[in-house]
């Protein structure tokens, strides 16, 4: 017994302590605040659409794939917090093609959203043919998808100057690949090197370039040549974009949002701590004492994973403190049922938890395979979101519910009395 209690005591002194951490976290400039999505934090949503028409079909998802990490990578060098970029194929109603949702919470400026993304370039290598006078460019596949690096250096590249600037780039495993089959099959032929859609160098193939090397040279000045190696560096596009809508969602907004949010999971906490209270009496309060340790240590891991909250997120974690007060009256209700078999209160007390353990375990594991599918399948970051929150709390609450519970209840030691049998009834019994 008096392990029991000072594991009890233990449990309620680290909930204090998670909920001071989670208080002070607050401050300005602390290490581990709370990560708000757009629709609490305001910020920017922008849907751009992609150019596919010149990428083979088998490859458009490679090729979006690549177009997601690269605007990704962007906006991160901007410092933009928690940014979500994410495909989306169009579907009934729409024009069917590829699309590119990119959210930046906190930047509230539609002009400083697109300037974030910027106008990145689109690098790709055509094959000149000439039909008839004409000079004719077909596309070789080779794209800024495959695109490593690049990096600038000074010298004739070609050009005749000897200090002019020269781009030399590198290229993937797979972009290597490309590039020497492409060479090996038209040796003496023109590639010709394009950033968004115009012809910076016509190099003739000498010989085959086994290394996935390249060098682009053309009449830029130096300054021009860094400010393509820096937008190549930051990522060459596999695809174009373009902007076809935008939406600024205000802070103030979600901050009514997030109010809203708070306001409706402490009522409905209170809500429930009243019900507990009132008709399980004694195992009711501890059930509220183990429910406020479930939302310290929830809201403790939010932020260190860190969670990005959202309005679907926080809605998740108050249905999860729902299935928390679930498997404390499962307990409760397994115990009255002893007692009233004339079981002693102690043995009344392990029975009980035994017999709901079963109940609250399969319960539980359905909840948590069922958010596990939401996670890898879900298309879209609200469902995501809503899935891992959800998935966490029903975690934390089956330890809170099985554990501090079962621990607090066991410390109150208050005999086996009849004041002690009415205190573990309910509010008829």
């Amino acid at each position: 017994m008096m392990w029991t209690r000072l594991t009890a005591a233990f449990l309620i002194l680290a909930g204090v302590g998670v909920g001071y951490f989670i208080y002070t976290s607050q401050a300005p400039g602390a290490q581990f605040p709370f990560r708000f999505g757009l629709d609490l934090a305001g910020g920017t949503h922008l849907v751009y659409q992609a150019d596919t028409s010149n990428v083979d079909p088998a490859d458009v998802s490679e090729a979006m794939d690549s177009l997601r990490d690269v605007i990704e990578r962007r906006v991160n060098l901007f410092g933009v917090s928690e940014p979500l970029v994410q495909v989306e194929q169009g579907g009934i109603g729409s024009d069917g093609g590829q699309r590119l949702i990119v959210e930046l919470p906190g930047v509230t400026k539609l002009e400083d959203a697109i300037g974030a993304i910027g106008q990145t370039p689109t690098l790709d290598f055509r094959l000149a043919r000439t039909v008839g006078t004409t000079t004719m460019y077909e596309s070789t596949g080779l794209t800024g998808q495959y695109l490593e690096g690049a990096q600038l250096q000074f010298g004739s590249g070609g050009t005749g100057l000897s200090n002019a600037p020269v781009i030399l780039i590198r290229f993937t495993d797979e972009g290597a690949t490309r590039f020497r089959t492409i060479t090996e099959e038209n040796v003496g032929e023109v590639l010709g090197i394009f950033l968004d859609n115009a012809l910076i160098s016509d190099p003739v193939i000498q010989e085959v370039i086994p290394t996935g090397e390249a060098t682009i040279t053309g009449a830029f000045k130096a300054e021009e040549a860094r400010e393509i190696v820096r937008n190549l560096n930051f990522g060459a596009l596999p695809v174009p974009i373009t902007l076809v809508s935008s939406q600024s969602v205000g802070a103030s907004l979600g901050a009514e949002a997030l109010d809203a949010s708070v306001w409706a999971g402490i009522f409905g906490f209170l809500f429930v701590a009243v019900f507990l209270v009132a008709w399980y009496r004694l195992p009711g309060f501890i059930a509220v004492v183990a429910l406020l340790l479930y939302v310290v240590v929830s809201l403790a891991l939010f932020k260190l994973i860190p969670v990005t909250l959202t309005v679907a997120g926080l809605a998740a974690f108050i249905l999860s403190l729902g299935m928390a007060v679930d498997a404390n009256i499962l307990i409760f209700e397994r115990t009255r049922e002893e007692l009233l078999n004339g079981k002693t209160l102690h043995d009344a007390i392990h029975e009980g938890f035994n017999r709901a353990w079963l109940s609250i375990r399969d319960s539980n594991l359905s909840s948590i395979i069922t958010g596990v599918i939401l996670f890898w399948i879900g298309g879209t970051a609200i469902i995501k979101g809503f899935a891992l929150v959800f998935v966490l709390g029903v975690l934390v609450s089956m330890f809170t519910a099985i554990t501090v519970s079962r621990t607090l209840l066991l410390a109150v030691g208050i005999g086996n009395s009849k004041t002690a049998r009415f205190l573990f009834g309910n509010g008829i019994n």
